[in-house]
């Protein structure tokens, strides 16, 4: 049974940075999506950066690209979530997701909630 257990979330100040890591055991690592999501109060969840485990392909948020980063190693079976330059706007509960389909990653669509069937617990990240 796959589980994705997330570190990293904290407080910080705008401006400063912040990395997620999400560990994933349980199954095989390889072929399929890999996504940061994130809920703040109020709001629908919604897709932060999403990775392909077999390759470069990459997704980002208009919100936040040129801000975070997506990362892997695959030795490890982790996946990062780099946060510069954080903005007051980008507080929320953060998630770890897996897509075995694998549909979440694909080149020029929208990464959806609902495409990706396994969740970690979530981490918070408050910037103030």
């Amino acid at each position: 049974q796959v589980q994705l257990v997330e570190s990293g979330g904290g407080s910080a100040e705008a401006g400063g940075s912040l990395r997620l890591s999400c560990i994933h055991s349980g199954g095989p690592y390889a072929g399929h999506c890999m996504g940061w999501f994130r809920q703040a109060s109020g709001k629908e969840r919604e897709a932060v950066a999403t990775i392909f485990t077999g390759g470069p392909s990459t997704y980002y948020a208009a919100s936040v690209k040129g801000r975070f980063t997506i990362s892997q190693d695959n030795a490890k079976n982790t996946v990062f979530l780099q946060m510069n330059a954080l903005k007051p706007e980008d507080t929320a509960m953060y998630y770890c997701a897996a897509d075995y389909a694998p549909i979440g990653c694909r080149v020029g669509r929208t990464p959806q909630p609902d495409d990706y069937n396994i969740w970690g617990q979530g981490t918070q990240v408050t910037v103030s």
